[in-house]
């Protein structure tokens, strides 16, 4: 009857050791998939991070731009004004109103 009963084999301390260090390797290399994809994902979520920071920027600017005083518009002139320059302008650089209404073909009335 002892026959047919397989006994349990005996392993030397060896032989388990080195199971328990290939365990150890195993676990080292699970260790090493873990933190290349712990890297990846790191890099996804910073490119994430810097488009928002990207967006946070241009609203401040937006901002900035919202409530940075306007340049205060220039007047704009009439006719009659503009002419009153031209007239001045004139007058600065010697001409006489005569000499004004000749060059511009007008004859003055008095």
């Amino acid at each position: 009857m002892s026959d047919t009963v397989n006994k349990r084999v005996r392993r030397t301390t060896e032989e388990r050791i080195a199971e328990i260090d290939a365990k150890i390797e195993e676990c080292g290399k699970q260790i090493k998939v873990i933190e290349a994809k712990k890297q990846e994902a790191i890099a996804v979520f910073d490119g994430r991070i810097s488009k928002v920071q990207g967006k946070i920027k241009e609203l401040d600017k937006q901002k900035a731009a919202i409530l940075a005083p306007k340049p205060p518009r220039k007047p704009r002139k009439t006719k009659k004004q503009k002419i009153q320059d031209l007239m001045k302008q004139a007058q600065k650089s010697g001409l006489k109103p005569e000499e004004i209404a000749e060059r511009l073909g007008l004859t003055m009335n008095e």
